[in-house]
């Protein structure tokens, strides 16, 4: 059957590699997650287009090129064990699950949680587990991770996913304030925790006991 977003997500990544991204396994697993499967039909002429969408319950879906990057930050191998918190439409946890063994993804909101492990069960994503949680608490009884990816913006990386990282343990987040953030990269060692700044970004807040009050 003709896939008939195949060409606007080639684009798509090509345009990826354009803006800077250089990790190929990256660019290869944002080429096979369709991301027109987790935006609202309304915008699905947007959907490889370097947008911000919205999915509902005031979220929305990160631009492919802040997916790709959080994804590169992260510096990913096959064998890892990867903690997400914000599961969103699930779009980014595809992208995640597509490159490594195990994804663990918490998502505050009941029906975007509920609805996200539909879709990804649908398409056949077995080595995904969604919980509707707060995120800011982590997934202690699956602790420790090897890379933890949070989706929304937060003033500091909450300290339970700080703890909950295993050692040579990569943690990527927005941090700063409500309205704009940095992605920051925590890289955990076996005496203290190095943290860099890298790219602005605007994220919806983080949403929890260790981050933001709604």
């Amino acid at each position: 059957m003709t896939d008939a977003y195949g060409y606007p997500r080639q684009r798509m990544v090509r345009d990826l590699a354009a803006r800077g991204i250089r990790d190929q396994r990256v660019l290869d697993a944002m080429g096979l997650v369709p991301r027109h499967l987790f935006v609202k039909e309304q915008f699905l002429a947007k959907a490889y287009g370097n947008y911000t969408l919205p999915i509902g319950e005031a979220q929305t879906i990160s631009q492919p090129w802040v997916v790709a990057r959080m994804s590169e930050l992260l510096e990913l191998e096959p064998h890892h064990r990867v903690l997400e918190i914000g599961t969103g439409s699930g779009y980014q946890t595809a992208v995640l699950a597509s490159l490594t063994r195990w994804v663990f993804s918490l998502e505050r909101i009941h029906d975007l949680g509920t609805a996200a492990i539909r879709r990804l069960s649908g398409m056949g994503y077995d080595n995904v587990k969604v919980q509707v949680f707060d995120g800011t608490v982590g997934w202690g009884e699956r602790a420790p991770f090897d890379r933890i990816l949070v989706g929304a913006g937060a003033p500091k990386a909450p300290p339970p996913l700080v703890e909950q990282l295993a050692e040579k343990g990569i943690l990527v987040l927005p941090e700063g304030e409500r309205s704009g953030q940095r992605l920051a990269v925590y890289r955990k060692g076996l005496k203290r925790v190095r943290r860099e700044e890298c790219e602005e970004v605007g994220f919806v807040p983080l949403i929890g006991r260790h981050s933001w009050e709604s």
